[in-house]
């Protein structure tokens, strides 16, 4: 399966996964000049949740989370309070947390709440 088509289908996969938990999407895949974030959502407790989804047909090449590094925080963080200033949220309690599917179909969801 093409890499970014299996990428656009784990994160409907996410999506669906977050919904079924009694998250409200926002938006997916926000980009500005500085990056994207995959899909920024509110909790049931009313945060802004920012989102990195990352996949992997195994563990064959390391564990989903790995790929998301410090650098790459970084880069989730200054995207996230640009969605915050822009949209008069800087106030609003938020989190990033992270979303690993394994397999072809998403057999394998892991989430990680307040993963950075």
């Amino acid at each position: 399966m093409q890499k970014n088509i299996y990428g656009k289908r784990s994160e409907i996969i996410a999506q669906n996964y977050l919904k079924k938990n009694g998250y409200k999407i926002l938006e997916t895949n926000y980009s500005t000049k500085l990056g994207e974030i995959d899909i920024i959502a509110k909790d049931k407790d009313g945060y802004i949740v920012f989102l990195e989804v990352k996949s992997r047909m195994s563990r064959k090449f390391g564990d989903p989370f790995d790929a998301i590094d410090y650098k790459k925080q970084q880069k989730i963080r200054n995207v996230a309070t640009m969605y915050l200033k822009s949209h008069n949220l800087l106030n609003t309690n938020c989190r990033f947390d992270a979303i690993a599917i394994l397999g072809e179909n998403g057999e394998d969801i892991r989430h990680i709440v307040n993963a950075f």
